[in-house]
């Protein structure tokens, strides 16, 4: 079940093509092996009101978290940390040589206990995409 959010400066959508981000970080996700396709979540908000570092309206921020239930060992989540980050990295790789731009990601842990959830999505996925 694991929720990718992007939350980023607007001044970004004119830079980087935040729904190819989204796919990127999607099938980076599903690759690492731990994060089954059918729980995985993307989504991404433009921040109506930013203020990056000293104010320049040329800053521009994205952060990524992603929140999935426990249960993975710490090195199933460092090496996924470290995949999801190098596609988001590399997609952003443009943006990061030619403007002002920070770039952030954080994985934690959602309590199961605290965290009930349904689905049916799975009945209308691909035999292999389950």
């Amino acid at each position: 079940m694991p929720h990718i959010q992007i939350d980023y400066s607007p001044n970004l959508e004119d830079r980087l093509d935040i729904a190819g981000l989204c796919r990127t970080l999607r099938d980076a996700a599903a690759a690492t092996g731990i994060l089954p396709l059918a729980g995985i979540r993307v989504r991404a908000t433009a921040c109506t009101h930013v203020v990056i570092a000293d104010g320049n309206p040329d800053h521009a921020f994205l952060d990524i978290s992603l929140r999935l239930r426990g249960g993975r060992s710490a090195e199933d989540k460092a090496r996924a940390t470290a995949e999801i980050f190098a596609a988001a990295e590399t997609f952003c790789a443009e943006v990061l040589a030619t403007s002002s731009f920070m770039l952030s990601f954080e994985m934690r842990d959602i309590d199961p206990a605290l965290s009930p959830k349904t689905s049916s999505i799975r009945r209308y996925l691909p035999g292999d995409s389950q």
